[in-house]
């Protein structure tokens, strides 16, 4: 049986964590709130961008120079380039777990074709560096403060490789930020561009022709993709963390509830039992 000193100084262990995981949950929150805008104000443009893009594709598929394009004509996926956005700190939860699965079902979905990975994300780099897999680069520290910036060198080398013939698609794996106890694993193609469903086309009036259009809308659009998922991304890891440690803060005062009780029955019989021993003694001594 532990004694009161045992028992105390667990108590206050566990004290000491409760105060850690609230602080880690307010500073969270403090950061979600700032994602969240960040999220919100980047929906938009990027979801209009891939709409018009799409019509563009569409209305410039007859050309002959679009019609090469290893941008917007499919090829026969045998080398897919997967971009996988992990958290580079652990303590959100399922965050990094579920993402990493979602990356292996993908994998084991296409077991004929040539799977690199370019991993930003600390989480995503340990576990799929350890497991050998093959790996077109690394990215760390992006999501404390997304930059376009990033998402732009990283979007030009995925472009340039695929106009280089070396990969036939580019996918993105990662969590889109739903609300703050929902994150949905999102698995999206960005290259090559596909053009809408239905085959529905939009009648434009261009003042360049499309093909000028879309040699200038391309590059921005992959950036924009990658940017969207970096702060999707971003927002999404606040949220589970600060789930994750409101939890914990819950389960903290849990414990010492319980560990408070032991302790009092503990002290409760040390006192009867002292009791006892001092009226067994006076009446020895009768």
């Amino acid at each position: 049986m532990p004694s009161l000193i045992d028992f105390r100084r667990r108590i206050r262990s566990v004290k000491n964590t409760q105060q850690i995981t609230k602080a880690m949950k307010m500073v969270s929150a403090a950061k979600l709130r700032r994602a969240q805008e960040r999220v919100v104000a980047a929906r938009p443009y990027a979801q209009m961008l891939q709409q018009i893009l799409s019509n563009l594709v569409e209305a410039g598929v007859e050309s002959e120079e679009l019609a090469g394009s290893p941008l917007l004509s499919p090829q026969p996926e045998k080398r897919i380039q997967v971009l996988l956005l992990t958290s580079d700190r652990g303590l959100a939860g399922a965050f990094n777990a579920n993402i990493i699965k979602g990356a292996q079902r993908f994998i084991a979905d296409h077991p004929d074709q040539s799977i690199d990975l370019e991993l930003m994300g600390r989480k995503g780099r340990d576990f799929f560096r350890r497991r050998q897999y093959p790996m077109s680069g690394e990215h760390l520290g992006l999501f404390d403060r997304p930059s376009y910036e990033a998402a732009a060198q990283i979007a030009r080398k995925v472009t340039g490789r695929l106009q280089a013939n070396e990969i036939d698609s580019v996918y993105l794996i990662y969590n889109e930020f739903k609300s703050v106890l929902s994150q949905k694993l999102t698995v999206s193609r960005i290259l090559p561009i596909a053009p809408p469903a239905g085959g529905r086309q939009v009648d434009y009036i261009y003042e360049q022709d499309p093909e000028q259009l879309l040699n200038h809308l391309l590059p921005r659009y992959v950036e924009v993709q990658i940017y969207q998922a970096m702060v999707e991304t971003a927002a999404a890891e606040h949220a589970a963390r600060m789930t994750a440690m409101d939890a914990a803060t819950t389960n903290a005062a849990d414990v010492i509830e319980k560990l408070t009780l032991h302790m009092n029955r503990v002290r409760q019989a040390s006192i009867t039992r002292e009791i006892i021993e001092v009226v067994s003694g006076a009446s020895a001594l009768e």
